[in-house]
């Protein structure tokens, strides 16, 4: 038996009909009474459109997208001790995760230590503590780190993290060239949603530079920067307003690159993104889709990039946080299916699921593989692997494409006004004048009168309120002794290390970064290596920087 399709093609060659013709060949008389479509590869062509992987990519980056290979199954994981994080980790490769994704607690997110005083009932609980060398080494024992991709969540103290992770890979054999993964490292959207921040944005972007040079000549299978729109959205935007602060935020490091001397076809290609996937189906599909139409015809024609790689907008996606319920949390469990859904059928390269009980507490194991399941059971049970943008042709999607991109222009109009012409410029002005969080706070201030009108349904929430079945009793819950274990573990650290070897390092370091033409990263990755904690690195170089202090915004 043989499947016809008409107009149809999905394949790397030259000519997709032929392979189509001769991949569908092949689909003779196997399983001649289980044979599905999705068997077959489709590709639905619409009159002149280009094919997936063809330029401006709205389609998809690659030809045959998952035919050839799954998005990758990254996990977001975090909390306690790093030892407690490293369970976690082993726990979800083996149940069949790709990728590991590292939530840290806010003190490491805003470059404290677990023993100073602001961080007084918040270590290990939001994420993993990390204050020195010591526990990276525990959060990443017994894992190859040759061998799994690893992404770290994390942007004012990015450089520090990083240089940690350098230090412990070696310390393992792992030469920092084999090292693949991703460090968010996107530091203009902290001053615009995330709000953690430490160093005033202009010297923020000289060490985002600097970790940009840095891996461009030494880590080729690195991703320098991952351009997160996701909080952005978390804050409360509209799906516009991620896409286009995102995509801004993105050219104003192309032009911050390009601005130290680094060649755009250089490091283009191992910029990549992270997108919300939220719940209304159609439009996070059609915000997918303009991404890529926007980002490789702005690289191309604004930035000169040649390199095909340098116009491909790659991206992680992760399910809406903020979507989910405190009520009824159990029902998480379909929003999120259909949110992996809808960034599946966008084109993402890799896939976080939130769990169910996220809104109640840091996930349990349990809640933890439902979520990986979910993608497992996208993947392998709904066919949609087996073409590219299933949905392209469709009157509504692609209008809502042209929308996204048609309301995203006029945002970056606005921000080149600002700038004089330049995206960078202006968006530091836009940070100073309060324009992203106003427009954000509004967009947050619409959507809660919305639901709080009953305009918009949120299931649970203000409509179909009965059947509230949760159980606290199951929920994860961090040991206070967890603050007590870090602290006591830093100060032996401290006892140990040669005090000496700081000293110096620190001194090193902040030679390094007074310098405006030296990379800061290599006397980073120095002073980890001298057991110097991210709290002592950070006052080093607020020391050079200086700290922000955001202006009020009414």
């Amino acid at each position: 038996m043989v499947l016809e399709v008409i107009h149809v093609t999905d394949s790397h060659d030259d000519d997709p009909r032929a392979r189509w013709e001769q991949e569908a060949a092949t689909a003779t008389e196997r399983d001649a009474d289980f044979v599905t479509m999705s068997d077959v590869p489709v590709e639905v062509v619409y009159g002149d459109a280009p094919y997936p992987g063809q330029y401006p990519y709205t389609r998809g980056i690659y030809p045959t997208m998952y035919r050839s290979r799954l998005w990758t199954m990254r996990m977001f994981a975090g909390f306690g001790t790093a030892e407690d994080t490293n369970a976690r980790f082993t726990e979800l490769l083996r149940h069949g995760g790709t990728g590991l994704s590292t939530a840290f607690d806010m003190p490491t997110l805003m470059g404290r230590d677990s023993d100073h005083e602001w961080s007084e009932g918040e270590v290990g609980r939001a994420g993993v503590a990390i204050d020195t060398l010591a526990d990276m080494r525990d959060l990443f024992a017994g894992i190859d780190l040759g061998g799994v991709s690893t992404s770290m969540t994390i942007n004012g103290p990015a450089n520090i993290i990083m240089g940690m992770y350098i230090a412990c890979a070696e310390e393992n054999g792992v030469l920092r060239q084999r090292l693949g993964g991703t460090i968010q490292n996107d530091v203009l959207k902290e001053y615009q949603a995330q709000k953690e921040y430490i160093f005033p944005p202009r010297p923020s972007m000289r060490l985002v530079t600097d970790l940009l040079r840095f891996t461009t000549a030494e880590m080729p299978r690195w991703h320098p920067i991952s351009i997160s729109g996701y909080h952005i959205r978390e804050a409360g935007s509209t799906a516009a307003q991620e896409l286009a602060f995102t995509l801004a935020n993105g050219f104003a490091y192309v032009e911050a690159a390009m601005a130290v001397g680094l060649p755009v076809d250089d490091f283009a290609p191992r910029l990549s993104f992270f997108f919300n996937s939220h719940s209304d189906f159609f439009e996070e599909i059609g915000k997918f889709r303009a991404a890529r139409r926007i980002w490789a015809r702005w690289m191309k024609e604004r930035y000169g990039a040649t390199d095909e790689r340098s116009m491909k907008c790659r991206f992680h996606t992760q399910t809406a946080g903020v979507s989910l319920t405190a009520q009824q949390p159990e029902i998480n469990i379909a929003r999120v299916a259909l949110q992996a859904l809808a960034g599946v059928l966008g084109g993402t390269q890799s896939l976080h699921t939130d769990a169910y009980d996220e809104a109640l507490a840091l996930p349990t194991e349990e809640a933890a593989r439902i979520a990986l399941r979910t993608q497992q059971i996208v993947a392998h049970e709904t066919g949609v692997a087996s073409v590219a943008d299933p949905l392209g042709g469709s009157p509504y999607v692609e209008w809502m494409t042209d929308e996204m991109e048609r309301r995203a222009e006029a945002i970056f109009d606005h921000l080149l006004e600002l700038g004089d012409g330049s995206i960078l410029e202006g968006t530091y002005a836009a940070i100073d004048n309060g324009y992203h969080v106003s427009s954000i706070a509004d967009s947050a201030y619409r959507f809660q009168q919305a639901v709080n009108s009953g305009r918009r349904v949120v299931v649970g929430v203000n409509r179909f309120t009965d059947g509230d079945t949760r159980d606290d009793a199951n929920l994860l819950r961090i040991d206070p002794a967890v603050e007590d274990y870090q602290r006591k573990r830093l100060a032996q650290v401290k006892q140990q290390r040669n005090d000496e070897m700081v000293r110096r390092a620190l001194d090193d370091l902040v030679a390094a970064a007074a310098e405006p033409t030296t990379n800061t990263v290599p006397a980073t990755i120095n002073a980890a290596k001298a057991m110097a904690t991210e709290g002592e690195i950070v006052a080093a170089l607020e020391g050079v920087f200086g700290t922000y202090v955001e202006p009020a915004v009414f």
